[in-house]
């Protein structure tokens, strides 16, 4: 079990199962999102918000939708409507043992940042070819 919380302490998050493997998404939306890429770990579908009331949503995609503190905006989660699975900005969690292990929608990395290291890389349609077999309704 892991623990986090917002910027400024009103959302604190419970979850059971924080993966030590951080993941770094390029795409449009990410950055447009957070100024940057979305730097991420899958905290699965076992996670708990505290004070509910300051946790806004927003319904991103047919498949997704992001939540956010309405105190401090601080970003929240992404998490997929079908599964309940949330993937969780790897700031909010005071965890120390975090690898950079991959990096998705790579085709929409703009040429002004990259990272170093060997990381698995997946393009765009990679990414949605994962799921292709999975009903985004």
């Amino acid at each position: 079990m892991s623990q986090g919380q917002c910027l400024c302490g009103a959302v604190e998050i419970t979850a059971q199962q924080l993966s030590h493997e951080v993941g770094a998404c390029h795409c449009r939306m990410c950055r447009r999102w957070g100024g940057g890429p979305l730097m991420a770990t899958d905290c699965g579908t076992d996670v708990v918000l505290s004070d509910t009331d300051s946790v806004a949503v927003y319904d991103s995609s047919d498949w997704a939708e992001r939540g956010f503190c309405k105190q401090c905006g601080s970003h929240l989660f992404y998490r997929l409507k079908q599964s309940g699975q949330y993937i969780m900005p790897v700031g909010l969690f005071d965890e120390d043992q975090m690898v950079l292990d991959h990096q998705v929608f790579v085709d929409e990395r703009p040429n002004y940042y990259c990272f170093s290291g060997e990381t698995k890389e997946l393009t765009g349609l990679e990414v949605f070819a994962m799921f292709a077999g999975q009903s985004q309704d």
